[in-house]
């Protein structure tokens, strides 16, 4: 049996560290091709852009418009050629990230990812999710080597709406108990072998993290000021929670939030992390955990607002055949409920899906 492990080569994360680039992003190259979209330009990439240029590097800017789709690439990636870019930055959220990572991939150049929000665990993987133009999942895109730079300013982070937070923490809690199925099935992590002892070891550490510190983090968010707490749920989110993925593997969670992409409507509004938590109490479901384990996580997400019905996913009046839907669609052969410990098929999901609805309706 191979195991494998993988990371960024340099993980950067403190308060105003935007403000350095000479320390950071220097050594990566002097022409960068930056993407970020309209809104995070407004926010922190006009002056990031500034900073860059009194440190003597000179940015092109490429507007993300935002999906993670092969259109968005091969016209970011003609920007990059026709400039003349020597490296790639990202700076914004997954999906933004997502898409810088398969330019520099498709370019051959380094590149720095800077994520603006602790929203999710895509910045530190070699792995990108690429969706369809009308925002349907298409596919992961592999890469033979993780980002160069994962550089995270928590002030700026502490500065995004909190309810991005939250939804990170509800991504990264999904790590540990995804990288369990996938070990007791002796399955596959994303990099295609076996998990090792350290990236287990990581994925429950993000849990006890999250547990521990998230209600602290979230407070501190709240008043957009960086605390410890806030620190240590940020690179749970981000470091912990990437590598745990990457390196332990995705299971029936991610599964199911893909599977939500079959359906429009109003569950369209809500965030990646938003639907994987919802999606891990279905894996719970479906792993038949015990009683006080599954109340446990229900209460815990509840508590950070994060959805535990499917009410709280405007899908209040969603029918048995839509949800069956979803359950096709999170069991294609490319996807990564194929690492569960059982087989699943798509009533299985269906059946997951409103069981736990009315399990946490009942919990109430």
């Amino acid at each position: 049996m191979i195991r494998e492990f993988a990371s960024p080569a340099h993980y950067v994360q403190g308060k105003n560290v935007f403000q350095h680039p000479q320390d950071f992003l220097a050594p990566l190259g002097s022409r960068p091709l930056l993407l970020c979209d309209n809104v995070v330009w407004k926010i922190v990439g006009q002056q990031l852009s500034q900073t860059l240029t009194k440190n003597h590097l000179i940015p092109v800017r490429a507007v993300f418009g935002g999906e993670a789709s092969e259109k968005a690439i091969n016209a970011a990636s003609q920007t990059a050629t026709t400039q003349q870019c020597d490296f790639i930055i990202g700076l914004g959220g997954g999906k933004t990230l997502d898409t810088a990572k398969n330019i520099a991939d498709k370019l051959s150049l380094p590149v720095a990812i800077l994520p603006t929000v602790a929203s999710t665990d895509a910045p530190c993987s070699a792995l990108s999710v690429l969706y369809t133009p009308d925002h349907q999942f298409l596919k992961y895109a592999f890469y033979q080597k993780n980002p160069d730079l994962v550089l995270i300013d928590t002030q700026v982070v502490s500065q995004a709406p909190v309810r991005m937070l939250i939804s990170g923490i509800g991504d990264a809690m999904a790590t540990n108990i995804e990288a369990q199925d996938v070990a007791r099935g002796y399955n596959h992590s994303m990099l295609g072998n076996a998990p090792t002892t350290a990236s287990l070891a990581i994925a429950q550490t993000c849990a006890d993290n999250l547990f521990k510190y998230a209600h602290a983090a979230v407070a501190a968010a709240r008043k957009h000021v960086v605390t410890p707490a806030l620190e240590t749920v940020v690179e749970s989110n981000t470091l912990l929670s990437g590598l745990g993925f990457e390196s332990s593997g995705l299971a029936a969670a991610h599964a199911i939030y893909d599977g939500f992409t079959a359906l429009s409507g109003a569950s369209e509004t809500m965030m990646h992390g938003e639907k994987v938590a919802y999606g891990y109490l279905c894996e719970l479901m479906l792993d038949n955990a015990p009683t006080e384990k599954l109340n446990r996580f229900i209460q815990f997400n509840r508590s950070l607002g994060l959805p535990t019905t499917l009410a709280d996913l405007q899908l209040k009046d969603v029918t048995y055949e839509q949800l069956l839907k979803v359950g096709k669609q999170a069991i294609i052969p490319s996807e990564t409920m194929t690492q569960m410990p059982f087989n699943v098929t798509a009533a299985d999901v269906a059946d997951a899906l409103m069981a736990v609805d009315a399990y946490a309706s009942q919990l109430k």
